[in-house]
């Protein structure tokens, strides 16, 4: 008798065939039996009408504090994401000196928008080095699984202190220490190495985050530690600027160390190369037999603005910034007084002189650019769905607009504003995108960017956007599930997940796609010491399951906790079916 049985479903297998009708039998947390007529089960999933896929893997998040506290981890949870990656973007809390608790929670709050109050009363702080780290996130069941990297950020600080932290060069024997940490947290089970070169990252103090300016030198000394593992992906986030000749780099780690290198890449004004070009200089040197690999985000990514969001258009006029700090309730006073709207209207902005001020100006000027996000909101809007040019045939400027938009539903209305992956006014230049092995969906930033993007429903944005509805270029359900599952699981080694097959891990989606909806964003305050965050979920997930546990049904949470921490790599069952050792 089975554990489980998801019965009367499509099955969609991860290996990019296509659908086949097949019932699932799961035993022990593993799958047991694909096909028809398995006999009884202690527990039956009915799948009539929707799709059965593996469990989602989201290889980019920033769930680094929340893991240590939050057993749910809302939102990804609730997107059909079972196993997630954290420790992205040279960012995380170990090791953790204990004169630099308030300095990392620092960092990440300015690099990721999570609060620091949230951070400082979430997390226990019961470690210092990684390893320990490891085993402070261990001891927690959640409803999925959390991997990490080794961040170098925290490395560098905890070897070079405050040298470290101002980005100065280190010494050889600086080079030695952190690369022997970074050899550590591999060993003790990381799944790899992260760093930041860009610019946009900056402590809530305006520092750049340690390893911004890092030399050649001092990287691929850390690279050689990952390469005495023997597994691991190098990660980074980088402005690809000329002269730091990133790809030479990249590319030299990866074929001295045989490991793959994973980086951001954007369509984006503050990039030194555009899409094409870093591509076309990724695939230069993987013909020379590296193993780069582009990190990509499958829609616009900036801001989502509103009143109670982190940014809005109006952020830095005299009248708001008076308000800024009041309770919702008496904001929302104010901005339902005709007299305050039209004083605010008429108010110059007050920008702040920082290297950000070019967005800024953007987002208080570029409503041609922003979009109103209405009730059935399509995240590919067209030219004439901008504020502009809704303003335009409303007989309304552009700023009363937004104004307006943003006062819907108690002042709970949202302006999407696609700074990066949006310069065509759509998506068209990702169609190709989807269709090469190099380049692998990612960038939810799950956990992250609590007051201004809400990207951690990415994978049901694929499902809903580029399987069902979009107009042109769309693909299919088989490839899109590949996409999501097996090829994230495999670029870090995580062979056991990602295709629904005997011997894989039971975790799995019963998915109606028909039905599937993104609903509204909101803001809640549901974080340790008050926090904000921007959340969204969706319907259409009849259910997810991990490790054969049921964890959501109809999308309300089970209140069970099957997932834990993943330490290493995990190797693809010792026989499977013919399907997954193809992928395989």
């Amino acid at each position: 008798m089975y554990d489980l049985v998801v019965k009367g479903g499509m099955v969609v297998d991860g290996t990019g065939c296509e659908p086949f009708a097949a019932d699932v039998g799961i035993t022990d947390g593993l799958i047991a039996a694909v096909g028809s007529d398995l006999g009884p089960a202690r527990e039956e999933v009915d799948a009539t009408g929707c799709y059965v896929t593996p469990g989602f893997v989201d290889i980019h998040t920033h769930y680094d504090g929340q893991a240590t506290w939050d057993q749910e981890m809302a939102p990804s949870a609730w997107h059909g994401i079972t196993t997630v990656v954290m420790g992205n973007c040279g960012v995380g809390f170990a090791p953790a000196a204990a004169d630099r608790h308030d300095w990392l929670i620092g960092l990440m709050e300015g690099v990721e928008d999570i609060p620091g109050s949230a951070l400082s009363e979430g997390m226990q702080w019961n470690w210092e080095s990684f390893p320990q780290y490891l085993d402070a996130l261990d001891a927690m069941p959640r409803s999925i699984d959390v991997a990490t990297q080794v961040p170098h950020g925290a490395v560098r600080a905890y070897v070079m202190g405050d040298r470290g932290a101002a980005n100065e060069h280190p010494t050889e024997t600086d080079i030695a220490r952190m690369s022997a940490i970074v050899e550590e947290g591999l060993r003790a089970g990381a799944l790899g190495f992260s760093t930041s070169r860009t610019v946009l990252h900056k402590s809530v103090e305006g520092e750049l985050v340690p390893g911004t300016t890092a030399t050649p030198e001092e990287l691929l000394g850390i690279g050689r530690a990952m390469g005495r593992v023997g597994y691991g992906v190098f990660e980074l986030a980088s402005d690809l600027l000329p002269e730091w000749n990133e790809f030479a780099w990249m590319g030299d780690l990866s074929r001295e160390t045989g490991l793959p290198v994973s980086f951001t890449a954007l369509q984006s004004p503050l990039k030194a190369l555009a899409f094409d070009e870093q591509l076309a200089a990724m695939r230069a040197e993987n013909a020379r037999g590296a193993n780069l690999v582009a990190q990509v985000s499958l829609r616009g990514t900036g801001l989502v603005l509103g009143w109670q969001a982190t940014f809005h258009p109006f952020a830095y006029k005299p009248s708001w910034l008076g308000i800024k700090d009041l309770p919702w309730a008496e904001q929302l006073q104010y901005l339902n007084d005709p007299e305050f709207r039209g004083r605010l209207l008429a108010e110059d902005h007050d920008l702040p002189d920082t290297d950000l001020r070019m967005l800024l100006e953007l987002m208080i000027a570029a409503f041609d650019m922003q979009y109103p996000m209405l009730e059935g909101f399509d995240y590919e809007p067209k030219p004439e769905d901008s504020i502009a040019a809704r303003a335009l045939r409303e007989g309304m400027s552009s700023e009363e607009y937004a104004f307006d938009t943003m006062l819907r539903g108690d002042g709970r209305g949202f302006i999407y504003f696609p700074l990066l992956n949006y310069a065509d006014g759509n998506l068209n230049f990702l169609e190709s995108v989807l269709a090469s092995d190099d380049c692998v969906n990612s960038l939810s930033d799950g956990g992250a960017h609590c007051g201004t993007i809400c990207d951690a429903a990415a994978t049901t944005f694929l499902l809903q956007h580029w399987v069902r509805d979009r107009q042109r270029g769309r693909i299919s359900i088989e490839h899109a599930i590949r996409r999501q599952c097996a090829d994230t699981a495999r670029l870090y080694g995580l062979e056991d997940r990602g295709l629904v097959a005997n011997g894989y891990l039971a975790d799995l989606n019963v998915i109606d796609l028909d039905a599937l909806q993104l609903n509204h964003p909101w803001v809640a305050h549901d974080l340790p010491a008050g926090g904000k965050r921007l959340l969204q979920d969706a319907v259409g997930y009849r259910a997810t399951i991990k490790t054969g546990v049921v964890t959501f049904s109809e999308g309300v949470f089970t209140g069970n906790y099957p997932g834990g921490l993943i330490r290493g790599p995990q190797a693809a069952p010792a026989s499977s079916s013919p399907r997954a050792a193809a992928i395989d």
